[in-house]
């Protein structure tokens, strides 16, 4: 028995999907001058983020930039390529794991920077890197049960604040070995926002029908990756090898759903590392798993929406995509959508 939650929808579809990316460049040569003298003292090897983890660079925003400005520049994007009116959204779903406070919610801001009506409900939802998917299986299950017609699913993430308090302590002089390898995680991440509009695939000529998917939870994992905007420890070896294991649970009927035969898988993006081993893991073809984190870094859960949106010029109608990725926790999830 595979334990798997499955789940599957009737009339659901992405009407659009966009993103942004931050506009200031940051490479990991940057990140290696900073730390050079840290690497002499503590001797550790400059080249890493990009040798290992496979990450060239990464974007940041400005300094007076906020994530929920992020979110919605997104989102803006969206509704103009959806057609759909702002006065038709009724839900809108922030799932941004930064934030710049506890309350109110970030979804409040963005439903003001976009002028969404009174009536459409509007909130947080959280699950590291899964936060998008998780939205996009709520607003399916609203949608299919009559209570909306439109979902806006926003996402906006900035890594700048967070890897500039993380340099500034592996750069101390009582910087260990063990501090580089807890944060190495955190120089990995990247700067982008995205959106997607949900609707019904009936009432959207064009749109890319949600068939379903599945979802795994290995909660015992749950202090492997632990993390605010001040910093992010992690046990990277334990965090990959975990997940791995609940994302070959996850995956445990996919030939059954012909998942196998997929035309293409759209992962969140984490590294070389972690996207060659899952590959390897769960059998899938590497030449269909596009890859931005060379150039953008782990974006946390606007990863999967930020590279189906750059896939979108390669998709031919009729191909049968699988959103799919896992976050800290753990939680590993799939997702179908026919293009």
């Amino acid at each position: 028995m595979s334990g798997n939650a499955s789940f599957t929808y009737r009339d659901t579809a992405i009407v659009s999907i966009a993103h942004v990316d931050a506009p200031e460049v940051v490479t990991s040569d940057q990140f290696d001058e900073r730390l050079a003298e840290t690497y002499e003292r503590v001797g550790a090897q400059a080249g890493l983020l990009e040798n290992l983890a496979g990450i060239k660079e990464r974007r940041w925003w400005p300094e007076d930039y906020t994530f929920t400005e992020a979110a919605a520049a997104a989102g803006a994007k969206a509704l103009e390529a959806s057609g759909v009116r702002p006065d038709e959204i009724g839900l809108l779903v922030d799932t941004s794991v930064c934030r710049d406070r506890l309350e109110p919610s970030s979804a409040v801001t963005v439903h003001h920077l976009l002028d969404l009506p009174s009536w459409c409900i509007n909130f947080d939802l959280g699950n590291a890197c899964l936060g998008f998917m998780n939205a996009i299986q709520l607003a399916a299950s609203m949608i299919d049960s009559g209570q909306i017609n439109y979902a806006l699913i926003v996402d906006g993430e900035g890594s700048r604040y967070t890897q500039e308090a993380t340099l500034r302590r592996l750069t101390s002089p009582d910087a260990t070995m063990a501090d580089l390898f807890a944060e190495f995680a955190t120089l990995t991440l990247g700067s982008g926002g995205a959106a997607a509009v949900i609707g019904r695939h009936t009432d959207n000529p064009g749109s890319h029908k949600v068939i379903g998917g599945i979802s795994r939870a290995d909660t015992s994992h749950h202090n492997l990756c632990v993390g605010s905007l001040e910093g992010m420890r992690t046990d990277t070896k334990g965090l990959l090898d975990a997940g791995l294991d609940v994302s070959k649970l996850a995956w445990g009927d996919a030939d059954e759903w012909g998942w196998l035969e997929a035309d293409r898988y759209i992962m969140h993006q984490v590294s070389q590392v972690h996207t060659s081993l899952i590959v390897e893991r769960l059998g899938i073809d590497p030449a269909k798993v596009p890859l931005t984190f060379p150039m953008r870094g782990n974006v946390g859960p606007a990863s999967i929406p930020i590279t189906l949106s750059l896939e979108i010029g390669k998709l031919d109608a009729g191909d049968r995509v699988i959103l799919m990725g896992m976050g800290s926790g753990i939680n590993a999830a799939g997702t179908e959508v026919v293009w």
